[in-house]
C-alpha cells in the first residue's frame, strides 16, 4: 500500500504571504502614485497650450485613472507559484552504480 500514502506537504518560508501592513502599504503606494498621475494630467489639461488631441488624452487620463487606481487597490494580492528548488525523487536506496557508498 506504499502507493496509497500521501507525500507530506513541505512548507517553505518563501511560501508565506506578506504581512497585512506590508500589503496595505504596497496598495496605498500604488494608489497614491496613480492619483498623483491623475492630478498631473488634470493640471496639464487646463494649463498647457497643447493641441486638442493631447488635451483630450490628458482629460481621459484624469477621468479613467481613478477607476484603475481603485480597482488596483482593491484587487487581492497575487500569489506567484514558484518552482521548487530541490526535487524529491522519492528514491529511498542508493543507486546500483553507487553501491560503494553504502558498503
Amino acid at each position: 500500500m506504499r502507493g496509497w500514502r500521501r507525500r507530506p506537504v513541505v512548507h517553505q518560508v518563501t511560501d508565506a504571504r506578506p504581512s497585512l501592513s506590508a500589503d496595505i502599504g504596497k496598495r496605498e503606494k500604488s494608489y497614491f502614485i496613480k492619483m498623483g498621475i491623475r492630478l498631473i494630467c488634470l493640471v496639464l489639461a487646463f494649463t498647457v497650450p497643447a493641441p486638442m488631441p493631447v488635451r483630450l488624452l490628458l482629460f481621459a487620463g484624469a477621468i479613467f485613472l481613478p477607476y484603475v487606481a481603485v480597482i488596483g487597490a482593491n484587487a487581492p494580492p497575487r500569489v506567484v507559484p514558484h518552482a521548487p528548488d530541490v526535487e524529491d525523487s522519492g528514491q529511498s536506496e542508493i543507486p546500483r552504480h553507487r553501491r560503494e557508498i553504502g558498503s
